[in-house]
């Protein structure tokens, strides 16, 4: 049974439905999920009170709700979700992982996957970095490209408190993958730490081998 909370608000987003734009924001995300069709703005609009901190479920029940949530076929309710979950990243606890990951597992796409990894986890390895390395290990090993993709740009929000070497670890072990969506990542989590630290990236590239996609997406920055 669906939680009054997540009933509600699936009744306003189904009130504002636009069909129309449904099908071409469908169309734009490959046809991988369904939409209600409501732009971004408006979205954010009528997710107010939802989000407003009177309103705020109770976090014990916050994982209920992200997997109601999560199991709606329409993408919106996903984009509210994770919107609804970074309101408790100071409050999350240990455990928590374990929903992070798998939210990244289920629907997997770059619109949801991203935000998860460098806000959720990004913030989580920062409360709790105890568990980066055996997470990490565990991610790094499940051939999961999101999982993988997560392991590489959880840091993304890091600046100079980036660990570039277990940055460097986990590109060295992914560069000869084929994947968009990872050699991709590689050249975005190299740009961003090129801005705290140009020369270290400029001479890890220098020395390892890498598709010429993570390069671009590295040096896009330099002159």
């Amino acid at each position: 049974m669906v939680s009054i909370y997540s009933q509600e608000l699936i009744n306003v987003f189904i009130r504002n439905e636009d069909k129309t734009a449904a099908i071409s924001m469908s169309k734009y995300m490959k046809n991988k999920f369904e939409y209600y069709g409501i732009k971004s703005p408006l979205r954010r609009e009528i997710s107010k009170p939802f989000l407003a901190n009177t309103n705020l479920p109770a976090i014990e029940d916050i994982p209920k709700i992200m997997r109601e949530l999560w199991e709606q076929p329409q993408r919106e309710l996903h984009y509210f979700a994770m919107e609804l979950l970074q309101k408790y990243n100071k409050k999350a606890p240990p455990n928590w992982i374990n929903l992070y990951q798998e939210l990244i597992t289920q629907k997997s796409w770059w619109d949801t996957v991203d935000g998860l990894a460098a806000w959720q986890i990004g913030d989580h390895f920062k409360k709790y970095p105890d568990q980066i390395q055996i997470k990490t290990q565990q991610w790094m090993d499940s051939e999961n490209i999101w999982l993988q993709r997560t392991c590489l740009i959880f840091q993304l929000r890091y600046k100079k408190e980036t660990d570039f070497e277990l940055m460097q670890s986990f590109i060295i072990r992914l560069a000869a993958q084929k994947e968009f969506f990872i050699r991709k990542a590689i050249g975005w989590a190299l740009r961003q730490y090129a801005k705290e630290n140009p020369e270290a990236v400029k001479d890890f590239i220098a020395r390892q081998e890498l598709s010429n996609l993570s390069k671009r997406e590295a040096l896009k920055h330099f002159s």
